[in-house]
């Protein structure tokens, strides 16, 4: 290791000093509390970027958290004694105080290039940009309906999706962010979630009744895609759009958790691997590397896979009570991961260099 990169990752484990408290509330710029240790599996340096005595959370795994230069990280975090989103410094392990919200739903929150962000605050849809973190509101939820599970916003920043509930009945809106207007894509008394914008087409993915649904932007289309048999895990869209990356795992417990792609176009629908019980997964840029997060009891690993030869590489345990929350992603430029784990106490974040391991990409979505 350089001179210059033993220097920062020197500054950027350096212990807390508590708040750097300039700003009282938005703005306000807390202290790094990065911790680098060597993983007790593999030995590999992870360092652990939030306080895990209190709550700090990824957006959800379909909204973007890194920005396209990967030097900054967006997160929510209860330090301050209130579920606040913040910017982390990648370099300088320092945090930025960027809302003062009502009720903010932590999986909401994702960049839209690297000047904006959204979020969910009560029933309001907010951006806001981050050089004056003076919001505006996107769009208001209905009187009579409570946000649902799951908020995304097209990569172009044109279009959100989000899941409103009235009881037992769940509805999609698709909210043209310039205008405010809304349009019902689809609708049912069962549970539906997680919309996530299709890239460079107008459609939408979300999840019903344990299956995973297509719908067009005119609320045409709306279907169930033909993948599998066995119970569907987590899906997102490959970085390019043309297909859907999803976990499929087998009615036989004894078979192996697998990736697997679904291309809507042709109806194609091919396995990619077998993994080792992945639970959540990610991808880097160009789609040519996985990071997962296996649901082994004896093994609770973060691991990497390639696609060209189908093989794994143990990065670290996560040790998470629940594999699901851990919800590895990759930035931007395939160098770092980054997971959650609620090994050390509450959730916390956690990141890892892989730069030795995978290719750099451009900077991807």
């Amino acid at each position: 290791m350089d001179a210059a990169r033993t220097r920062r990752w020197f500054l950027f484990a350096l212990p807390a000093a508590g708040f750097a408290a300039e700003l009282p509330g938005k703005g306000r710029i807390l202290s790094s509390v990065a911790r680098r240790y060597a993983d007790p599996a593999t030995e590999f340096p992870v360092t652990r970027l939030t306080d895990p005595a209190h709550n700090g959370f990824l957006p959800a795994p379909y909204n973007r958290a890194v920005a396209r230069r990967s030097n900054f990280l967006l997160y929510s975090t209860d330090a301050t004694g209130h579920m606040e989103a913040f910017r982390l410094d990648l370099k300088n392990g320092q945090s930025r105080q960027l809302t003062e919200s009502v009720e903010l739903d932590p999986a909401s929150l994702t960049l839209v290039g690297d000047g904006t962000f959204y979020y969910v605050d009560g029933n309001r849809v907010l951006s806001a940009p981050l050089s004056h973190l003076r919001p505006r509101e996107v769009y208001r939820i209905p009187e009579g309906f409570d946000p649902g599970t799951g908020f995304s916003v097209a990569e172009d920043g044109q279009y959100a999706a989000i899941v409103e509930k009235k009881g037992a009945h769940h509805r999609i809106q698709l909210i043209h962010t310039a205008s405010g207007e809304a349009t019902t894509l689809a609708e049912a008394d069962e549970e539906l979630r997680d919309p996530i914008p299709r890239p460079r087409r107008a459609s939408v993915l979300y999840r019903r009744a344990g299956g995973v649904w297509l719908v067009n932007h005119d609320g045409a289309q709306n279907y169930r895609l033909k993948l599998a048999d066995g119970e569907t895990g987590p899906a997102e869209w490959s970085p390019d759009g043309r297909s859907v990356i999803y976990l499929n795992y087998p009615a036989d417990p004894h078979q192996l958790h697998n990736l697997r792609e679904f291309v809507p176009d042709t109806n194609e629908e091919k396995q990619i691997a077998n993994t080792s019980q992945f639970v959540q997964f990610g991808m880097n840029a160009d789609g040519s590397v996985f990071v997962g997060a296996s649901g082994s009891k004896a093994s609770p690993d973060v691991l990497l896979l390639v696609r060209s030869v189908r093989r794994e590489l143990t990065l670290a345990e996560h040790r998470a009570k629940n594999a699901s929350l851990v919800a590895p992603i990759f930035a931007p430029n395939s160098q770092r991961i980054f997971f959650q784990s609620d090994r050390d106490g509450k959730p916390a974040i956690y990141t890892m260099s892989v730069e030795k391991f995978v290719e750099e990409t451009d900077g991807g979505r």
